[in-house]
């Protein structure tokens, strides 16, 4: 392989194959960020699947998409393609990592409330088998372990049509007050059933 910037090429000086493209559209990442903090993360999470809400730029440039959302249970597909490989031939273990970490975070999206928010504390990840175009969809699913008032855990597993699991994980996450419930509210001192 030659070092020089201008030259890519493999072994006895040929040049690659011509590039291939892939062309990537979004919408505005801030309607959707404003919603989300005025909606419950289930009916958020819904209105995305069902294309009532713009979806993330992040689900657009890898090809995901939410296909199941339930309470504490939500399941993103990856359409499989080269432009997510790695150098050796295989999808770069940071897409299984996004992956499992959207089906995962947004199942604990799925049990907050209005003016809730998270973020992803720690993430382990094991990839256990790679993945290639040959197998071109697979689903990742993530579910709520635990979910109290500051911290919540989830797992999720990445699987193919047949069944093949490709990679399992477990997260943490900070579930975040966005704005100041009311005087009156129970939720204000963490009482959401008003007792």
């Amino acid at each position: 392989m030659s070092t020089d910037a201008g030259i890519t090429g493999v072994g006895n000086g040929s040049r690659a194959a011509p590039g291939r493209r892939r062309e990537v559209t979004w919408e505005d990442p801030g309607v959707g960020a404003a919603l989300a903090q005025q909606m419950s993360g289930l009916d958020f999470l819904r209105g995305i699947a069902e294309g009532r809400i713009p979806a993330p730029p992040i689900v657009k440039l890898l090809g995901l998409g939410i296909v199941g959302v339930e309470p504490g249970r939500v399941t993103f597909s990856l359409e499989v393609g080269e432009h997510l490989y790695n150098p050796i031939g295989s999808v770069h273990g940071g897409v299984f990592c996004t992956l499992l970490d959207s089906a995962m975070a947004c199942a604990v999206h799925s049990k907050l409330g209005p003016g809730q928010a998270y973020t992803t504390l720690e993430l382990k990840v094991n990839l256990v088998k790679p993945l290639t175009v040959d197998t071109p969809r697979v689903v990742a699913t993530g579910q709520v372990i635990s979910s109290g008032r500051r911290v919540a855990t989830a797992s999720g597993q990445i699987a193919g049509p047949d069944g093949t699991l490709y990679a399992h994980a477990t997260t943490t996450c900070l579930v975040i007050e966005t704005r100041q419930a009311p005087a009156n509210d129970p939720a204000r001192d963490g009482n959401v059933n008003g007792r």
